[in-house]
């Protein structure tokens, strides 16, 4: 990508040149063509080093979301267990009651086990993201060779750190719904039938697994609502 992006850095400051230029007389004078020489010279560094600009910023991210994770890393380790009053109450009932027992459990299972692919495949989306951004960097970072396209550079700019950012929300989520679990278990209601509370239960886990999905899913809008990325 980098050939066409300096193909493309040569017509974007043509462009700018002529466009920014009154007359032809103005194109001589030295101040103009100094400030339009260094603009190409950025322009072109920027290209030629457009790995090391994405990586920097990924690792300036990066460290980011490593500062968040040490800073919550007592919640990590989180979980959630099955209240006893339901292990109890599901060793106690018999094979003829076990039968809604099992179908909850297999609809609520299902229901889980799809939410957990939703949330695989978006980081994994975004992954490929930064990937495509990588690697297509040369041909917008190649538009500040000219003052009227440089805006197109700086919007690609912007959005890679807002993908970058993604991350950060995603980690800060899921670190704050395991810290959720361990603090607020679901309860559950002794008194009632083994079937209703692992129905009460169940519909806690899979209501707190769709705000997770949610938030992992509105990473994006959360960044740019925050940041303006």
């Amino acid at each position: 990508m980098q050939g066409i992006g300096y193909g493309l850095l040569v017509l974007f400051f043509a462009m700018g040149v002529f466009q920014s230029a009154a007359s032809f007389r103005e194109i001589q004078r030295p101040e103009y063509a100094l400030r339009h020489f260094v603009r190409f010279a950025a322009a072109k560094v920027a290209v030629g080093y457009s790995m090391e600009i994405m990586t920097a910023v990924f690792s300036i991210c990066g460290g980011i979301i490593s500062n968040v994770m040490s800073g919550l890393g007592g919640m990590i380790g989180a979980g959630a267990d099955l209240p006893a009053e339901l292990v109890t109450a599901i060793e106690e009932i018999g094979f003829l009651q076990s039968i809604p027992l099992w179908l909850v459990s297999f609809l609520a299972s299902l229901v889980i086990t799809v939410l957990s692919f939703i949330l695989i495949l978006t980081v994994y989306g975004r992954f490929f993201k930064l990937y495509m951004y990588t690697a297509l960097a040369p041909l917008p970072l190649s538009s500040f060779a000219g003052e009227g396209t440089a805006a197109t550079g700086k919007a690609f700019i912007k959005s890679y750190i807002g993908v970058c950012m993604e991350g950060a929300v995603i980690v800060l989520a899921c670190l704050i719904y395991s810290a959720f679990l361990s603090s607020a278990t679901p309860a559950a209601d002794a008194s009632l039938p083994a079937v209703t509370m692992a129905w009460q239960y169940l519909g806690q886990l899979v209501f707190n697994m769709l705000v997770l999905t949610g938030l992992v899913k509105g990473a994006d809008r959360i960044v740019k609502e925050m940041f303006g990325l």
